[in-house]
C-alpha cells in the first residue's frame, strides 16, 4: 500500500507540474492564435471581434494569469481545449478524437508487436546462444534499427507502390471509400497501413531483441538458474519462469514509455505516408502556430506517458517482490 501511495503521489505531482508548464509556455510566447489567424488571412477586425477570437482560442488577455489558470484547469476537466486554428472553426477535442484512433491502430499495435516479437527472439537467441537464430536475426534487426524512418518509408513507397503496384502509396484510405464500419473500409484501411506498420516494426524491433538477449545472458549466469537446472526442472520451465521472467523486468519501463509515446504518433512516418494520425496533426499544429491544438496534444502525451509508467511500476512490483520490499 505504501508503494502504491508513493507512486500515485509522484504521478499527481508530475501531472500538475506538466499541466502548469503546458499552460504557461504558450502565454510566454509572443503573439497568440487570434493574431496569427488575422495575419494568415490579412484581415482587419475591430477590438471586440479580436477579443471574441481570443476567448474562442482560450487566450483571453483581459483575464489575470491566476484567473486564466483556473479557467484552464476547469476546461481541461470538462474536456474543452478551445478552437483549432488549423481546422477552424472545429473544436480541438473533436479533431484529436478523429485522429487518435488512426495512430492507436497503427503505432500502438506495431509497438506492442515489436516488443513481443523482439522479446521472444531475444530470449530464444540467448537461450540457444551461438545457434542459427542467435547468429542471424539479432544482427540483421540491429542493423535495420539504425535505418532512418523516413528513408525506409521512401524506399518502401518506391518499391511496393511505384514499381510493383502492390500497395497504396499514401493516405489512410482511398477517397472512393466511404468512412464507415464496413468490411470494404476496414480492408482498405488495412492495406494503407501495411507499409507504415512495416516501417515502424523493422526500425524498432532490433532494440528489443538486443536488450532482451543481453538481459537473458546475464540472468542465465545467476545462482537461482543453476539451482533450477540442478533440481532437474524442464528447460522450457527454466527459460520462461526463471530466465525470461527476470530478464524482462528492465524492459518494462522502456516498453511503458514506448506505449505512452504511441499517442504522439510516428511523426516522420505519418508525414511521409500522409497518414491521418496524431503525428501528422502535430506537425500541422506547429506549422500553423495552433497553440490550442499543441497544448491538447502535449497534455495527451504527458498523461499517456505518466499512466504507462505507473502501470509499468505496478507490473514490476507484481513480478519482482524485491521492489516492494525496498520501498
Amino acid at each position: 500500500m505504501r508503494f502504491v501511495a508513493r507512486r500515485l503521489a509522484f504521478f499527481l505531482v508530475t501531472l500538475w507540474a506538466a499541466v502548469t508548464t503546458n499552460f504557461l509556455i504558450p502565454r510566454l510566447m509572443p503573439g497568440n492564435p487570434a493574431i496569427a489567424m488575422m495575419a494568415r488571412y490579412r484581415g482587419r477586425i475591430n477590438p471586440a471581434a479580436l477579443h471574441s477570437l481570443e476567448i474562442a482560442f482560450g487566450v483571453d488577455n483581459h483575464q489575470s494569469l491566476v484567473s486564466a489558470y483556473f479557467s484552464y484547469l476547469g476546461n481541461i476537466l470538462r474536456g474543452r481545449f478551445g478552437t483549432s486554428l488549423t481546422f477552424f472553426p472545429d473544436a480541438v477535442s473533436h479533431e484529436v478524437l478523429q485522429a487518435l484512433p488512426w495512430t492507436l491502430a497503427l503505432v500502438g499495435v506495431t509497438t506492442i508487436l515489436a516488443f513481443v516479437l523482439g522479446t521472444l527472439i531475444g530470449l530464444l537467441g540467448a537461450w540457444r546462444r551461438g545457434g542459427f537464430l542467435d547468429s542471424m536475426l539479432p544482427p540483421i534487426f540491429v542493423i535495420t534499427s539504425a535505418f532512418p524512418y523516413f528513408w525506409l518509408a521512401l524506399i518502401s513507397i518506391w518499391l511496393f507502390a511505384i514499381k510493383l503496384h502492390w500497395l497504396p502509396a499514401n493516405g489512410g484510405y482511398s477517397i472512393q471509400t466511404n468512412e464507415a464500419w464496413t468490411w470494404a473500409f476496414i480492408s482498405d484501411a488495412l492495406r494503407h497501413s501495411i507499409m507504415p506498420a512495416l516501417t515502424i516494426l523493422i526500425t524498432s524491433i532490433g532494440g528489443w531483441i538486443l536488450t532482451m538477449r543481453n538481459n537473458t545472458i546475464s540472468v542465465l549466469s545467476e545462482d537461482y538458474v543453476r539451482m533450477a537446472r540442478a533440481k532437474g526442472l524442464s528447460p522450457w520451465r527454466i527459460m520462461w519462469t526463471y530466465a525470461g521472467r527476470n530478464a524482462i523486468l528492465p524492459n518494462l519501463t522502456g516498453f511503458a514509455m514506448s506505449l505512452g509515446f504511441v499517442v504522439s504518433g510516428a511523426i516522420l512516418v505519418e508525414f511521409v505516408f500522409n497518414y491521418p494520425g496524431v503525428g501528422w496533426m502535430f506537425l500541422q499544429a506547429v506549422e500553423n502556430q495552433d497553440y490550442a491544438l499543441m497544448q491538447a496534444l502535449f497534455l495527451m502525451i504527458i498523461i499517456a506517458v505518466l499512466t504507462a509508467i505507473l502501470v509499468a511500476d505496478a507490473a514490476t512490483a507484481l513480478l519482482d517482490p524485491r521492489t516492494r520490499d525496498q520501498q
